[in-house]
């Protein structure tokens, strides 16, 4: 059984193209885990070792690799950085105990560097940030320091400076790290693969910038800590000891974020890193307990603690699709877990058989026969548990909360060219929509054709390559669409009745509701019952089943609702003809009658669309946007470039990549994130009509 005070479940994340999986080869590397340090661009890193993110040069799913350093066993996922793999990114955050957030010194905070954040916020991760490419031309350490605490609302404190910026050719160039714990300078040998730190003494330049750095940083750090504001008042010396421990404790409570610097392309501010993993994140034993609910009695709350000796508990928050059976990844948060055993899902009331364990290590594995409270593990042979399911013992059972998913925006019609074709893309789409919890597939039955949709253009096209290249299938593949949304203009009262007559008797029942724009609701639809007894229990409850139905349904148009209210008022109970299938009816009627009364919007995804242009260029970009519907929000300068965030409707922006390449002569870049619906303009809804 690991120690688990030495254990570290930690993820790296950040926007793409920051450096995540470099710095993470980096930490394998110095470890001892590998012998070689692999390259992102010549797809040789350890954790992107899937065809397609060895050809695109991005990590497209994450991956779970476990390695020593020093004293401590990490257990490291390394996350996507685009937008169209944010869940990959959401259900990593969501059993993981700390992170590792990595910022580009020259970009600085970018558009899904806020959203990773987020996410973490949202799971209370506590978390460091380290800002990587101090070694390029532009590179802003302060400049991007500024940014994470304004952007982010967070207190950054710098825990080590940078000694010089740029490359090697400039003057004062970035050449090592200033600790300000120790108040030693670190080099790190010009042979990166050796991974040795020499420290030595701080440059004469330096030494006051350092002194009045450190002096801020423990000011900041004497918050929350009453003794070493005693040591400041009294102008004792502070034990190294002491920061240390202050730190862990106000990192692991989410009061500050340490930050780190340096270059883990050139082996330089790595190890640092890696020892504050080791120091300031949190052990499964520093996490709170985790909650759950009696799946037989929901209101009953339950915890289970990160101890061995605990009934087991886990939770499933990755599949990976195998020919020799699906690979759940599962987080033990309680007691242990052993091969060959029996476990529950709560979730779906069925038993699982257990029958393999496997310790994962990117797309290599180990068998191991058992596992216990605080690690992350693999399960083979599981059949009917889903992502976001819970695995407990039968005996104690408890139910944890699920992990939620954003909504696909993209789709895409597929075709298969055969009967033999339909058979094995039906079993492929599921087998993907099992790995994959934002990808959705279904088949419209009136064309034959089958809907793919997905969180952008990106996710659709690996998708698409997928299957063509991996799965080998015959398909005709259409241009993308956008998945629309309908709402409602107005609210409205409605009369559902019901007089048919079903196998000679005859069924009356009359069921009132309002119908309302709702846009503080969790679900899409929102249905509730108005106070005071409307109707009997053994009619309501199949009235709400209905309008639940309905509503997940969709609109007139046919794309699903959203933003809408409905109260059931009331209704009649007729003594003899009134049962629960004719307020079934009755429901049904109101529901149509309400949703034609209302009238109908048109909602499209608006997309956050954040361009970082040259000054030169500038115009062109903002004219080109402003005919593609997009609201600019705001302009500010990064640098020598010009960030344009701007919210935009996503029909508007499929080639916009490729346009705005064009129109920049291929300086510009962007990225685009899901931002909300909004409605769309009359000839759009006219086009569907």
């Amino acid at each position: 059984m690991p120690d688990l005070q030495k254990l570290r479940n930690i993820g790296v994340i950040a926007h793409i193209d920051a450096g995540k999986t470099t710095i993470t080869e980096r930490m394998l590397f110095y470890s001892g885990f590998s012998h070689r340090v692999g390259e992102v661009d010549k797809g040789t890193t350890v954790t992107d070792y899937d065809a397609e993110e060895q050809e695109r040069g991005i990590t497209i799913n994450s991956a779970a690799v476990s390695f020593p350093w020093k004293d401590v066993e990490i257990n490291l996922i390394d996350t996507p950085g685009h937008v169209d793999f944010t869940a990959e990114v959401e259900r990593s955050l969501r059993v993981l105990d700390g992170g590792v957030v990595v910022f580009s010194a020259r970009e600085g905070v970018e558009a899904q560097s806020e959203t990773v954040w987020r996410q973490a916020d949202k799971y209370h991760v506590p978390r460091l940030a380290f800002i990587n490419k101090m070694d390029r031309e532009g590179a802003d350490y302060h400049g991007t320091l500024d940014e994470i605490r304004e952007r982010l609302g967070c207190t950054p404190i710098p825990v080590n400076l940078p000694v010089g910026a740029g490359p090697p050719h400039m003057k004062g160039a970035f050449r090592g790290l200033v600790d300000l714990i120790s108040m030693r300078m670190l080099t790190f040998t010009n042979d990166a693969r050796s991974g040795k730190v020499v420290e030595g003494e701080i440059p004469e330049e330096m030494r006051d910038d350092a002194e009045l750095w450190r002096s801020q940083m423990l000011d900041q750090l004497s918050i929350h800590s009453d003794e070493m504001t005693e040591l400041l008042l009294a102008e004792e010396p502070v034990p190294e000891a002491m920061i240390r421990r202050v730190i862990r404790a106000a990192t692991v409570h989410n009061f500050i974020v340490p930050v780190f610097c340096g270059s883990a392309l050139d082996g330089i501010g790595v190890q640092p890193v890696l020892d504050a993993v080791a120091y300031y994140l949190p052990s499964p034993a520093d996490v709170p307990a985790i909650d759950g609910v009696d799946p037989k009695n929901r209101d009953n709350k339950l915890v289970r603690h990160p101890n061995a000796d605990e009934p087991f508990c886990g939770l499933v928050f990755k599949i990976q699709a195998d020919r020799h059976g699906d690979l759940h990844y599962v987080r033990v948060y309680s007691g242990t877990l052993k091969a060959n055993s029996r476990v529950f899902n709560p979730g779906k009331d069925k038993k699982e058989n257990v029958p393999q364990l496997w310790r994962i290590q990117a797309d290599h594995r180990k068998q191991v026969e058992s596992v216990s409270a605080g690690d992350i593990i693999g399960i083979v042979g599981l059949r009917h548990s889903v992502t976001g399911d819970t695995l407990c013992t039968p005996q104690e059972p408890i139910l944890l909360e699920t992990i939620a998913f954003p909504e696909t925006v993209v789709s895409m019609a597929i075709e298969p060219e055969t009967t033999l074709e339909r058979k094995k893309l039906g079993d492929v789409l599921e087998m993907m929509k099992r790995q994959d919890p934002t990808f959705r597939a279904r088949e419209n039955e009136e064309t034959g054709q089958t809907l793919i949709s997905g969180m952008g253009e990106l996710h659709l096209e690996v998708i698409k390559h997928r299957l063509l290249r991996d799965f080998k299938l015959n398909i005709r593949v259409h241009k993308p669409r956008v998945s629309y949304r309908e709402s409602i203009q107005q609210t409205v009262e409605a009369v559902g009745e019901c007089h048919r007559n079903v196998a000679g008797a005859m069924l009356s029942a009359k069921v009132r509701i309002r119908m309302e724009p709702f846009s503080a609701g969790v679900k899409p639809v929102t249905v509730l019952v108005a106070p005071g007894g409307v109707l009997p229990e053994e009619y309501l409850s199949p009235v709400v089943e209905v309008l639940n139905e309905q509503g997940e349904g969709g609109g007139l148009i046919g794309f699903p609702l959203m933003r809408v209210k409905i109260t059931v008022l009331g209704g009649e109970v007729h003594e003899t003809g009134s049962n629960e299938l004719a307020f079934r009816y009755a429901a049904g009627d109101a529901f149509e009658k309400a949703l034609r009364a209302a009238g109908h919007v048109l909602l499209e995804p608006i997309m956050r669309l954040e361009v970082t242009v040259p000054e030169d260029f500038l115009g062109e970009i903002m004219g080109d946007l402003q005919q593609r519907r997009a609201l600019i929000v705001r302009t500010h300068v990064r640098g020598r470039e010009t960030v344009v965030e701007a919210h935009a409707p996503l029909a508007n922006l499929f080639g916009y990549s490729t346009a705005m390449r064009g129109l920049s002569q291929g300086r510009a870049t962007c990225t685009m994130e899901p931002h909300s619906y909004g409605p769309a303009p009359q000839d759009v809804l006219e086009s569907f009509l």
